[in-house]
């Protein structure tokens, strides 16, 4: 799929994101959104480490940078989202989850020129007990920021998961393409920016992240594991 934003704004920079879609899923086992063996996730996101690194740089062909690039990263915040049932914060009630897991991004500019930023984004998304049918939509925003003048545009962007018949966990890839930012002269660098990517999440939902919290649809409560 592919789309096309243009946006602009006064006095610093304009903006436009161009997405040609370029989706890529895989599929896992697992018991629930966000639940399975402990040493079975800690292999699989070992093996997703050593695919991607941390902070990963995308190749872009030709790139001549006259300085460097802007900072691409997740909003702690907004990493995660939950879906509960009911509003009941509860491994049980789990609908819908998802976590954007790595980011691998790239630029490109040299002299005048606007700066050109490309990242993929990597996402793990959960089916729970309490899921209605075999996909999702979920939503997430990627966000230019000044450094000195908070966030200067914001847009939004779907994107489907589908859960094969007895998988309750996948993961997905999504490429943003050309975010490009004029800048206002040559001395102007991407140190100067930031993008940043995040879930469309609820204020419960930030406080949920913030507070670091997650299930595991395996544990069970201590009075079960005695019995």
């Amino acid at each position: 799929m592919r789309r096309s934003l243009i946006l602009a704004y006064a006095l610093i920079a304009g903006l436009s994101l161009v997405t040609p879609r370029h989706v890529h899923a895989q599929t896992g086992g697992g018991q629930g959104a966000g639940g399975g063996d402990d040493s079975e996730d800690d292999a699989k996101a070992k093996k997703r480490e050593e695919e991607w690194g941390t902070g990963a740089a995308l190749d872009l062909p030709g790139r001549k940078n006259a300085g460097p690039c802007p900072y691409v990263k997740v909003l702690y915040d907004a990493a995660r989202t939950i879906d509960f049932k009911d509003d009941k914060v509860a491994s049980s009630a789990v609908a819908w989850s998802g976590e954007i897991q790595n980011l691998a991004s790239g630029c490109a500019y040299k002299a005048s020129d606007p700066i050109h930023v490309e990242t993929e984004i990597l996402f793990a998304f959960g089916r729970g007990p309490q899921a209605a049918g075999a996909s999702h939509t979920y939503r997430y925003w990627v966000a230019v920021t000044d450094r000195n003048l908070g966030v200067l545009d914001k847009r939004y962007f779907d994107i489907e998961a589908k859960f094969p018949e007895g998988q309750d966990r996948v993961l997905m890839t999504d490429r943003i393409n050309n975010i490009t930012i004029p800048r206002a002269s040559t001395d102007v660098s991407g140190a100067n920016f930031e993008v940043l990517v995040g879930f469309d999440v609820t204020p419960e939902m930030a406080d949920f992240n913030r507070q670091g919290k997650r299930f595991r649809v395996n544990a069970v409560a201590p009075a079960q594991a005695a019995q």
